[in-house]
């Protein structure tokens, strides 16, 4: 008897015409039939944020390759709730979100709508992996990054994920990797710069910028260390962030 092939629902956060998801679903449809649902521009930096002031739409774009393209006006998060919805008729197997135009390692992936859209899966009971690369270019090469891709599909389909578990997994921008290392997020933080200008009518505008700064260098077990070495990066994350240890050990009392 034939097995049926797993559904595996598609996003991102840089918009449906990025090379990026294109790349994400050919490699996804090597493992089974592949929906994408992706906004009709960029939501970077959008986190887990949803649409609830303005009408959401759906647009069919047709079928590329064999594989089924929607196009929304919504964030990561929105395509998430809209495909499960309004699109497939049942949960898919699996939910990729990427392959994101740069890094999402360390606290980025707080602020990512890629690992966003992976977040969102995972509170709705599907195994969900965002994917990234480390590069802004438009045009980058995302060879290595789809043998990371079949790597890691492959390992999650063959062994399974922890159900209340997405996987951050971020890719050197490199023509031949050293390997995939499952590992932690490095401690860091954006150091914020803004750019002040003004506009013809005098008024002060801004422009956030800034850089990185990892706030533990010297430690050898980082996926910001793994991928100074050319490794890929695998870093599970828990929906559950409650602070179990101070929760056992705190002496604090609240008191009315």
């Amino acid at each position: 008897m034939n097995k049926e092939k797993p559904v595996i629902l598609v996003t991102n956060d840089d918009g449906i015409n990025a090379k990026g998801i294109q790349s994400l679903a050919d490699a996804a449809s090597e493992f089974g039939n592949v929906i994408v649902v992706s906004a009709h521009k960029s939501f970077s930096a959008m986190s887990h944020a949803l649409t609830v002031k303005d009408p959401l739409r759906i647009k069919d774009k047709g079928v590329i390759n064999g594989i089924h393209y929607y196009q929304t006006n919504g964030t990561p998060a929105d395509c998430i709730k809209l495909a499960l919805h309004f699109i497939l008729d049942k949960k898919p197997d699996y939910i990729l979100s990427g392959i994101n135009h740069g890094t999402n390692s360390s606290i980025s992936v707080h602020y990512s709508g890629t690992l966003g859209a992976a977040r969102e899966g995972c509170l709705n009971g599907i195994p969900s992996i965002g994917f990234s690369l480390l590069s802004y270019d438009a045009n980058a090469d995302f060879n290595e990054s789809k043998r990371v891709v079949r790597a890691v599909l492959s390992e999650v389909i063959n062994k399974g994920m922890s159900p209340n578990t997405f996987l951050n997994v971020n890719i050197p921008d490199s023509q031949k990797l050293a390997g995939i290392k499952q590992c932690r997020q490095t401690k860091g933080k954006w150091v914020e710069e803004f750019l002040e200008r003004e506009d013809p009518r005098g008024e002060k505008y801004y422009w956030l910028t800034g850089h990185f700064k990892n706030m533990e260098p010297q430690s050898e077990d980082t996926d910001e260390y793994y991928l100074s070495k050319n490794y890929a990066t695998v870093v599970p994350c828990l929906i559950d962030i409650t602070d179990f240890d101070t929760l056992k050990n705190s002496n604090i009392s609240y008191a009315l």
